[in-house]
């Protein structure tokens, strides 16, 4: 079973920061890559970022761009999403979830072709509010 479990939502100010997490269990991350999604009330989910299973490729969504940073720290099993400038339109439930090569590879796009992904995370709420 791919257990993943994200981590670091919350309330923030417009211009803030967080940090989510996303730890693997019960398998290793290493031979995976790792997508991060989301979904705002209201709204389909949409990708964000992904990140090579060789940690060597990274892509954005336009709209998070040059504000949010994939990184990946295999030897703790985990996927980092560094966010900065929040806006209140980041507001969503944020998903991470993992599949292999070469079905899913980060090649160049945050979306993931249908069926491509081996397991989803249960998500964690970040609400960007004044």
């Amino acid at each position: 079973q791919l257990l993943l479990v994200e981590s670091g939502g919350g309330l923030v100010q417009p211009g803030g920061s967080l940090r989510l997490s996303c730890a693997a269990s019960e398998f290793t991350l290493d031979y995976y890559a790792i997508g991060w999604f989301r979904q705002a009330p209201g709204k389909e989910r949409e990708g964000v970022s992904c990140i090579s299973s060789s940690g060597g490729n990274s892509v954005y969504a336009d709209s998070v761009k040059g504000r949010f940073t994939i990184s990946r720290d295999n030897t703790k099993n985990t996927v980092y999403l560094q966010m900065s400038s929040l806006k209140p339109e980041d507001t969503a439930v944020y998903y991470c979830a993992v599949g292999r090569p070469p079905y899913y590879d980060c090649s160049g796009s945050v979306e993931a072709p249908m069926g491509a992904l081996d397991a989803w995370g249960q998500g964690t709420l970040v609400t960007v509010s004044s």
